[in-house]
């Protein structure tokens, strides 16, 4: 059975901030919220926890990862990014978008995309997620929980978690309504901004896209 961690929604406690933290870097997956939907999610440095993260979502190693960075500066330490693009992210970060930019060599090749040689990393406006990547160090694997047409609502009920918990090992709560919307997905290779997804946060960017 995974174990539980019910944290304060603004500011997540220390001590169990610092004990997830421990079981990730020790190849825990967690399901865990964030400023869009809840997530499956892992140390990416870990390569078993994110085999595992990939087996649970059924994707191949072909399908990208995304994963969180605290912060832009964060951002250009694992994607290459280009002052047009950084002009486009500045104003939307932290928020609910995924940038599709080219990787560095600091991102592990299991969670990007082999044929192009990119990724997919957000910077999310969330106390949990902050202070997770803040005690960690380096980013987060994150995936939406969502396997097929199960969706997890909130509360949740042990039903509800059946298919999931004897695969992951920590679920964490904190106590806010569950996010409908997944990220608003933006690729940043090229020399203009292209929509890949909309989502959450779309509205601020719909004039970009002539929407």
């Amino acid at each position: 059975m995974p174990t539980y961690y019910q944290v304060h929604p603004q500011f997540p406690q220390p001590r169990q901030v610092e004990d997830i933290a421990a079981a990730l870097s020790r190849g825990a997956v967690m399901l865990y919220p964030t400023d869009t939907v809840y997530a499956i999610g892992c140390d990416v440095l870990v390569k078993s926890a994110v085999e595992r993260v990939r087996s649970l979502k059924r994707l191949s190693n072909d399908k990208p990862l995304t994963f969180l960075c605290p912060s832009l500066a964060g951002i250009a330490t694992y994607a290459q990014v280009s002052d047009s693009a950084y002009r486009f992210m500045r104003p939307l970060v932290p928020g609910p978008y995924t940038f599709i930019l080219p990787a560095t060599k600091l991102v592990p090749k299991l969670v990007q995309n082999p044929k192009r040689k990119t990724t997919g990393i957000r910077v999310p406006d969330h106390p949990l997620c902050q202070a997770l990547l803040q005690t960690l160090g380096h980013p987060l694997v994150s995936t939406s929980a969502h396997l097929g047409d199960v969706t997890l609502p909130i509360p949740w009920e042990a039903e509800e978690l059946e298919h999931l918990s004897k695969q992951v090992d920590l679920i964490i709560e904190d106590g806010l309504p569950l996010g409908s919307q997944v990220s608003t997905v933006i690729d940043l290779t090229g020399p203009e901004p292209q929509l890949v997804r909309r989502g959450a946060g779309f509205g601020a960017v719909a004039d970009w896209f002539g929407d």
